[in-house]
């Protein structure tokens, strides 16, 4: 049974380094006629006295930021491993359901259900993933008449199969994607499927999301493979092993349509967000709108989507998404009854709050607006911040965050949500997601500008993250003109993200920051040795600043917060207070705003600006000609070794000692953060020991296999 923890919550202190905030879109930053009108007939009276939210993470705290804005008491609820987490600090109640696996805490609808009852909360916020688009969980609350913030049972019983979802939304008139929607027994009968409807196809587990349980199949060896993962991670994830095949539509677009229904028969869409940054089939970059739709091709998505909530007469907010083809054609996926991840985006052009919304229609309201209301104003761009290592091929990071600075969020044209907070862990339990980062501007390009800066400002240390992908992302030139699909990420990073993608976008401001670190450095030093004296208060000299091995001499001069350094031709002007030990270097370059990340890292240091990383190196002159003169270091060779690239559990090997294999077969398998990854060969060869067994918990880079 849950106990609760109404003392140790209140006397826990509240996060200093790691508050969540928001763009004050409840505020009415961004104005439209729907926030007004929502704003006007906000009741005096708080619709519910205490409400639960039944997650973790950054949404709980997103739900407990709005709760508390409407003058909810929120409870709070935490297994073993989230005891100090961030959601917990942040209500004024939590209770304790059970150990760290999910299953066995987040998942187990009664102990829900008493944690409500044993704090008195009169409705729960399931937030998204875990028990948010459970029937049974809706229909237990209601038999204990606490009232579930979110669509009706029927409703999610309707959207939240796959399968029936689509056999619904085509009696519907809404447009979808040809397939086979009906249960498939075997891999064998998969293939016979697949053929039928003709390669590529794609293949979903019914109960799926987040990208678990899909493979995309070219051809038959594909489409069996494909089966069993599918549908081995189907059952590992979702405890449904059913999967389903449907026509890949080639250059697709992912468009979903934000929904939004009352319990009087009112319902709205809001808009659309793009969602085609993907890898795996997981959201990385979202943002609204869509560059590519037209006011035609939005209005007509927006009303199949209402259509679709009206035939199952939809409450509370929903999705309704969408696979767009180049020329607009628009087919749907399935609708997910719940708070999509990526809302904030449709928040700050909207003016809206969702989650609000949600509490106030749950409560019986009726929608204080209409379509006529809903207005789009200015563009938003969500990153998704993930514990990974993108240079390992995304493999999930888990470890405790030394250190955690968020943008500042002042100014309004940045939003932070994360349940995340300095000392506090990732835990290899749930999902890696540190923060979501949200940046405002009045259009695509001003977003881009503000979220490329927003990421340089982002200092995480403890783990690996996906902070210099991202900004790769926001950076690369096919982003910045909209020609976006599902397989951007698959075509312009074919050979995984390295370095390589991360090149200055102008060297020599690079250097010149770096030039300007070890100026400050040097007269910090210089001070203490009388080199330097208030009369004096500079040094000027030629310098070699090599970034990532490639030399630039420069002439740096200046000192206080105003240096002068010339490379060649150019003459660059670098104003900042910035003091040595700072994570951050803060000022402007020829009157820009610029902003770096500083770590230290051996003889030099690491930055990272706009998209680009280097590593540094500040020399004389004379160094940087004998630098040239040294020989590298040859790195180890671990070609005779299968090595795990992540921290997981070893679930099989498909080979044995003595066995010829060849380049592209399957090894092994390690599931990490519930996704199965299997290891293939690079090159032929022959198994020659293996040193783990299925069952192992392996670490990075332990050895699973020796090759002859």
């Amino acid at each position: 049974m849950a106990t609760a923890r109404k003392e140790d919550a209140a006397k826990k202190p509240a996060s200093k380094t790691a508050k969540p905030a928001s763009a004050k879109v409840a505020d009415g930053q961004h104005l439209t006629a729907a926030a007004a009108k929502t704003a006007a007939t906000r009741p005096t009276r708080p619709p519910f006295d205490k409400i639960l939210i039944a997650n973790r993470g950054e949404i709980a705290c997103r739900v407990i930021r709005t709760a508390r804005r409407l003058g909810i008491k929120t409870v709070a609820v935490y297994s073993e491993a989230d005891a100090d987490a961030l959601h917990v600090r942040e209500a004024d109640e939590a209770v304790f359901i059970g150990p760290p696996p999910s299953a066995q805490s987040y998942l187990v609808v009664d102990r829900i259900v008493e944690a409500c009852k044993s704090t008195g909360a009169q409705a729960v916020h399931p937030g998204y993933g875990f028990l948010s688009e459970k029937q049974e969980f809706q229909a237990a609350l209601a038999k204990a008449g606490i009232v579930f913030i979110g669509p009706d049972s029927h409703a999610i019983h309707a959207m939240g199969d796959k399968i029936e979802s689509k056999i619904l939304a085509k009696n519907a008139n809404v447009s979808t994607v040809p397939g086979h929607l009906e249960v498939i027994p075997n891999a064998d009968e998969a293939v016979k499927i697949a053929r039928s409807i003709g390669y590529p196809v794609m293949i979903k587990a019914s109960a799926g999301g987040g990208g678990k349980g899909m493979r995309l199949a070219w051809n038959d060896a594909e489409a069996k493979e494909g089966f069993v993962s599918a549908t081995n991670e189907a059952k590992s994830s979702f405890a449904d092993d059913r999967v389903f095949i449907e026509k890949y539509v080639e250059e697709p677009r992912h468009i979903e349509i934000q929904v939004l229904a009352d319990g009087h028969g009112n319902c709205v869409y809001l808009g659309e967000r793009e969602c085609s940054i993907q890898r795996r089939h997981q959201k990385v970059i979202e943002e609204a709108p869509s560059p590519f739709l037209d006011e035609k091709t939005r209005r007509a998505m927006g009303e199949q989507a209402v259509a679709l909530a009206k035939a199952v007469q939809y409450k509370s907010a929903g999705t309704v998404e969408f696979i767009v083809d180049k020329n607009r054609n628009f087919y749907f996926l399935e609708m997910n009854t719940r708070l999509q991840v990526e809302h904030p985006v449709t928040e700050l052009v909207t003016g809206l709050d969702l989650v609000e919304l949600m509490i106030r229609v749950a409560a019986g309201e009726k929608l204080p607006f209409t379509q006529d209301d809903v207005e789009l104003k200015g563009w938003a761009i969500e990153a998704r911040v993930y514990a990974e290592d993108p240079f390992r091929n995304f493999l999930p990071s888990t470890g405790r965050v030394v250190k955690y600075l968020p943008p500042d969020v002042t100014s309004g044209d940045v939003r932070v949500d994360t349940g995340v907070h300095e000392g506090g862990e990732i835990s290899m339990f749930y999902d890696p997601m540190i923060a979501k980062l949200c940046a405002y501007g009045p259009d695509r390009a001003a977003a881009t500008d503000r979220m490329l800066r927003a990421l340089d400002e982002f200092y995480i240390r403890g783990l690996n993250h996906n902070i210099s992908f991202l900004a790769a992302l926001m950076a690369h030139p096919r982003f910045a003109s909209g020609q976006l699909t599902t397989n951007f990420i698959a075509e312009e990073f074919k050979s995984g993200f390295s370095a390589k993608d991360l090149p200055p976008r102008d060297p020599t401001v690079l250097a010149a920051i770096a030039a300007t670190i070890d100026q400050i450095t040097t007269l910090r030093a210089a001070r203490l040795n009388g080199r330097t004296t208030p009369d004096r208060p500079a040094l000027e000299e030629d310098i070699v600043v090599v970034l990532n091995k490639e030399h630039h001499r420069l002439h740096v001069a200046g000192g206080g917060s105003l240096f002068t350094v010339r490379a060649g031709e150019r003459t660059l002007e670098v104003e900042t207070t910035w003091t040595p030990g700072e994570p951050l270097f803060s000022g402007r370059v020829d009157g820009k705003r610029v902003v770096a990340q500083v770590d230290t890292k051996g003889a030099g240091f690491l930055l990272f600006h706009a998209g680009g990383q280097a590593d540094v190196l500040v020399l004389t002159v004379r160094r940087a000609e004998l630098l040239k003169l040294m020989p590298e270091k040859a790195p180890p060779d671990t070609s005779k070794f299968l090595l795990s690239p992540m921290p997981g559990l070893l679930v099989s090997v498909e080979v044995h000692e003595g066995q010829d294999i060849k380049a592209g077969e399957a090894l092994a398998k390690v599931e990490a953060m519930k996704m199965e990854n299997v290891l293939r060969a690079t090159r032929d060869g022959t198994v020659l020991k293996l040193h783990a067994n299925p069952g192992d918990s392996l670490r990075v880079d332990q050895k699973i296999l020796e090759f002859a």
